[in-house]
């Protein structure tokens, strides 16, 4: 915790170089883009993309696990997703999966999850277990890619993406990140075969 107290405090002392940047922040937001990916702390979107404050919405959820809608139980996840399109107006959707995901390695390997009933009962939530053609490896790689294709499939249940995709002012796309590389590739046209960025 040291070390990220020193750093906010860092940051906080050279806010004044970039006083513009923050000010113009005070009359809003207006992201072009709604990021979901995993909770997982070596998934950084900011890093990853290169954007500034102000230019991602961000939902991260464990396993970048998108529910799938419902009016009558509404989730926090389904909120944002609503708000950001709705609201905020993003143009792009990006669910991003990444490497060595222990969400997606659960629902791979099936393993007993009775010690964390939460994380067993969000896993539920999540689409079926990914159907893997290759051997189960460390980075799950395969799995992770067509858990994600999943999870942008699920992102069509909900009403404000079926709208502004079909209205052509909103596009969805799936990303996969290597932890180990830093490394990004993107869903083809396919639908299947995720290529670089």
């Amino acid at each position: 915790m040291k070390s990220l107290v020193d750093n906010a405090r860092s940051f906080t002392a050279h806010v004044a170089d970039r006083a513009e940047e923050f000010s113009a922040l005070e009359a809003g937001q207006s992201p072009e883009v709604l990021f979901i990916t995993c909770s997982d702390s070596r998934v950084v979107p900011s890093l990853i993309t290169g954007a500034r404050p102000g230019e991602l919405f961000e939902l991260r959820t464990a396993g970048n696990i998108v529910p799938e809608y419902s009016s009558e139980h509404p989730s926090a996840e389904t909120a944002t997703i609503e708000y950001a399109v709705r609201v905020l107006g993003v143009r792009d959707v990006v669910v991003c999966g990444h490497s060595h995901c222990g969400a997606v390695n659960a629902l791979v390997s099936g393993g007993d999850l009775s010690e964390l009933p939460a994380v067993q009962g969000w896993l539920e939530h999540a689409a079926a277990r990914p159907e893997i053609t290759t051997p189960h490896t460390p980075d799950v790689a395969e799995a992770v890619q067509l858990h994600t294709v999943a999870q942008l499939e699920r992102l069509h249940t909900h009403p404000c993406i079926v709208e502004g995709v079909a209205e052509g002012t909103l596009q969805v796309h799936a990303w996969y990140y290597e932890v180990h590389t830093g490394s990004a590739k993107a869903c083809g046209p396919d639908g299947k075969t995720f290529l670089p960025l």
